[in-house]
């Protein structure tokens, strides 16, 4: 069987795309505040038959930096956030086949409330929604919902599990065939097939019944990003498609194969995210990127690298290191903290050391592919077939035109090629993933302390 490769657009809710300065483009559409916007991206993406368009978020502006949200607004670095959901409905109504994910924090919603906005916008699209789970990163969103301190790291993800068990629980406590609509004799759903979740954890609890029934493709498809070491024992248990960040080939050839060993049998994909930067000829790909690249302001990595890793940059000079104490401290994403050690090749990096090898706020956060539509899919024709991934996360430098040139320039190269497909092979995005109805995996509900499944 032919490897499917997947593509899937890195979205943003905001002011900018995944780049902080691609706001200050020439090309960029101002009207990032309108569902046009929106819809004219789903538009594209499902003309370029991406899988799904997935958006990443925060719970709070990123305010560690100098602890002071000023500069961001000052710059607009990710400043404006929507609810993502609501921009997922509107991109998911100007399409039928494009699946839409969004980021939802298991720290700071609960669990029924989760299920139930998921398996409602999974119905109302069709079988066409995924859940990128997240347990948040920093203080200020901690803040935002009544609470003094982000919870310690590990400790996240354990509640997160019960978390997953409640939700997928409640997913899974309608059988397909519980609803009659029995006009005749007035009965409207089989109660022996609608069953109570009773589920009680250690950090948790939730009785249900739930009340959605499941969507024709069983419930949403889960994306997760763990890349430390418990959040690789996460993604094997509940992951269904991973995002990561690899920073270049050879890190993703190594921790490609790292991961799918801690998956098992899980069969998850793998997809890091790129940011290909495309024109008709590589001459012009380059000029391209050069423009872009001179967007980007010292603040935008300041900022970023203060809001990820939960601690103010702005505290110590740039050429200061940092000590073992601080290191054990940045509390956010870990795995920015470890590449940071392993690429300078320092113990204790400093300021300038975290902006410099994160990439942070930079085109080079992300691995980068310029040039022709041939170059471009020459690495990702490597990548795809050397171990390196199973897909791409695709984002964008400026929008809407950073997609459109994709689509409209490395697609048919992909598809000539043999590597990506020329259409939907279903109508909901587990066919499109080529993932089982209910999505059954390792992790469905096997703690035995609650549920149905």
């Amino acid at each position: 069987m032919t490897r499917d490769m997947k593509l899937v657009a890195f979205m943003q809710a905001q002011n900018c795309s995944n780049y902080p300065a691609s706001w200050r483009h020439k090309a960029s559409m101002p009207d990032w505040d309108t569902p046009e916007f929106y819809a004219r991206i789903a538009r594209t993406l499902e003309a370029g038959k991406f899988h799904l368009a997935f958006f990443d978020d925060r719970l709070a502006i990123p305010d560690r930096y100098n602890e002071d949200y000023r500069p961001t607004v000052q710059y607009g670095v990710r400043a404006v956030k929507f609810d993502a959901a609501t921009i997922a409905m509107i991109m998911g109504l100007a399409t039928s086949r494009l699946g839409l994910g969004l980021t939802y924090s298991t720290t700071y919603h609960e669990p029924f409330h989760v299920a139930r906005l998921f398996a409602t916008m999974d119905l109302m699209l069709g079988g066409r929604v995924a859940w990128n789970v997240v347990t948040s990163l920093n203080d200020s969103e901690a803040a935002n919902f009544g609470a003094d301190q982000h919870l310690a790291h590990d400790l996240r993800y354990d509640r997160a599990d019960e978390f997953m068990e409640i939700v997928t629980g409640h997913w899974n406590t309608w059988e397909p065939d519980a609803i009659l609509r029995d006009r005749d004799s007035g009965i409207f759903a089989d109660p022996s097939k609608v069953h109570r979740l009773d589920y009680k954890g250690k950090f948790l609890k939730s009785r249900g019944p739930f009340t959605v029934p499941p969507s024709p493709q069983g419930r949403p498809v889960i994306i997760q990003a763990g890349q430390s070491g418990r959040g690789r024992l996460f993604a094997a248990r509940w992951a269904e498609l991973i995002f990561v960040i690899y920073p270049n080939f050879a890190v993703a050839q190594k921790s490609y194969a790292a991961m799918r060993e801690a998956l098992g049998e899980n069969p998850a994909a793998i997809t890091p995210a790129i940011y290909p930067i495309v024109a008709e000829t590589r001459s012009m790909a380059e000029d391209r990127m050069a423009e872009i690249e001179k967007l980007a302001k010292p603040e935008d990595a300041l900022i970023l690298l203060s809001e990820v890793l939960n601690h103010d940059f702005g505290s110590k000079g740039l050429d200061d290191p940092f000590t073992q104490d601080e290191l054990d401290s940045l509390s956010g994403l870990q795995a920015i903290r470890d590449r940071v050690i392993q690429l300078s090749g320092k113990a204790n990096p400093t300021v300038r050391d975290f902006v410099t090898h994160s990439g942070r706020g930079s085109l080079h956060e992300l691995p980068v592919f310029c040039g022709s539509p041939r170059d471009v899919a020459d690495e990702m024709e490597k990548w795809f077939a050397e171990g390196a991934c199973d897909g791409f996360v695709v984002a964008g430098s400026y929008l809407p035109g950073s997609y459109e040139d994709f689509v409209r320039l490395v697609v048919p190269e992909l598809q000539k090629r043999g590597l990506f497909r020329k259409d939907y092979t279903g109508a909901t995005l587990r066919e499109n993933l080529g993932l089982g109805m209910r999505g059954a995996h390792p992790g469905a509900m096997t703690s035995g302390r609650g549920g149905a499944e």
